[in-house]
């Protein structure tokens, strides 16, 4: 595994404990002995999850926190906290705290919590960039009528407490729409709690929506609130929603239409105020048509639907979305980078950008990397990503070799694939409803996809 574990704790018998148990799982780690020293780690050091204990000199766990929410929001947070003080766990999962577990702790609890923590950690990265430190609507990078839209729908529904179901591709950023529901309501000051449920084992799902009592199965040693109850007063955000066992609905359901529920293994009924906010990259529609997703629970999520566009679809942000990253990454990484090269610029506008927003992010960091001058230039770009890009330089002429028939045919190829991806994008990659929108058979249409390398799914 390649997961870096930072461990911060000021007992040199735990710190060797979760040092040698996680190494032996194959995971790197990092120990500090107090939360100043586990602070500086996070400001110079690649960091996949952060297992850090409540109370320690210079900087407790819950600086360690506010550093992590603050900086490096992507990152799990693990706290240990002792049997008696589970009360200050709970409030550090309120304030954003991944996950706790309790001294003297079960080393297949441990293991289970840092696997789902990594898992959940990977799953970020590929659809969260970070917000602009710069003022903007919602704090968030776009000024297309695509994003302008999306802003509206926030306006009218942030302050109440309707469902909202967030749909669009991995890497559009599902999460800031979530949190600027949340931080734009009457809830703000209540706790925003979010899962992946992708992350989540089929077997433990139940346990981390609903939570359970002491003894409801082996190693459950004390008992534990939930996501829904940690949520009371507050939003809980579910990404990846359609990854929820279908046996799960039902429970999930239940709780969102009664607004009650009982912990695993418990007999006394909880009741909460939660506002929900769901996401996922996948067609819902499609997912109930197949089997996988159902329909009543599909209808009420489907409440408040916003839809966030791929990059490719709103290319005018590109260039202050790379504004933004190299001002964040020539800070962090030490460049004296000022800006962008035109031609280099008209690549990546023109690039299809799969991995969207995440994809640029990293692309920018790489660039800053590795460019000796003052400002990114075509030379610095992946020749994979100039090479897959539709634009040309800037300063470039006609190739007197190729002839005007071959030029307009591959113009006219490129702009059919573009309008089919544009299809299957609104229309969430159903087939049959993206022929109709072309205006073409559905046959013609898999024709084209095959002769694309398009997927049915992509």
């Amino acid at each position: 595994m390649d997961a870096r574990i930072l461990v911060a704790d000021d007992e040199q018998n735990i710190r060797r404990v979760l040092s040698a148990t996680l190494e032996k799982e194959g995971y790197q780690v990092i120990a500090a002995r107090d939360g100043e020293e586990a602070i500086a780690q996070l400001s110079k050091s690649e960091i996949h999850v952060v297992v850090t204990d409540l109370r320690m000199p210079k900087a407790d766990g819950m600086q360690i926190l506010t550093y992590v929410q603050r900086n490096r929001p992507h990152i799990p947070v693990i706290v240990i906290t002792a049997h008696g003080t589970v009360d200050n766990a709970v409030a550090a999962l309120k304030a954003g705290a991944f996950d706790y577990i309790t001294k003297p702790f079960e080393k297949s609890e441990l293991i289970a919590t840092i696997a789902k923590a990594v898992k959940t950690e990977n799953l970020a990265r590929k659809d969260f960039h970070a917000p602009p430190t710069e003022p903007g609507r919602y704090r968030i990078i776009g000024q297309t009528q695509k994003m302008s839209a999306v802003y509206d729908i926030i306006d009218k529904v942030a302050d109440t407490p309707s469902t909202v179901l967030i749909t669009g591709e991995s890497g559009t950023g599902k999460e800031l729409i979530a949190a600027a529901l949340h931080h734009n309501s009457s809830r703000k000051d209540r706790p925003f709690i979010k899962i992946n449920c992708a992350a989540i084992p089929r077997e433990l799902m139940e346990s981390e929506l609903f939570g359970y009592e002491k003894g409801a199965f082996t190693g459950a040693v004390g008992s534990k609130p939930g996501r829904f109850e940690l949520a009371d007063r507050g939003t809980l955000f579910l990404d990846e929603i359609a990854e929820v066992p279908i046996d799960m609905q039902v429970k999930m359901l239940r709780a969102l239409q009664e607004a009650e529920f009982e912990r695993v293994g418990g007999i006394q009924t909880i009741h909460v105020d939660v506002r929900l906010v769901v996401a996922t990259n996948r067609n819902l529609e499609k997912a109930v048509e197949d089997g996988e997703f159902r329909d009543d629970l599909y209808y009420r999520l489907n409440v408040v639907p916003i839809h966030l566009p791929p990059l490719r679809d709103r290319k005018e942000d590109i260039p202050l979305l790379v504004k933004h990253f190299i001002e964040k990454f020539k800070t962090r990484l030490g460049r004296a980078v000022t800006g962008i090269g035109k031609d280099a610029l008209n690549i990546l506008v023109n690039y299809r950008w799969p991995g969207n927003i995440r994809e640029l992010e990293n692309v920018t960091e790489r660039c800053i990397l590795f460019t000796e001058g003052q400002q990114i230039e075509m030379a610095d770009l992946p020749a994979e990503l100039v090479e897959r890009s539709h634009a040309a330089p800037t300063t470039a002429t006609i190739d007197t070799d190729t002839s005007m028939k071959d030029i307009v045919k591959q113009a006219t190829a490129e702009l059919e694939r573009d309008l089919i991806v544009k299809a299957l994008t609104e229309t969430g990659g159903n087939v049959t409803r993206a022929a109709k929108k072309l205006k073409i058979s559905r046959k013609s249409l898999q024709n084209k996809m095959k002769e694309f390398g398009l997927r049915e799914t992509e």
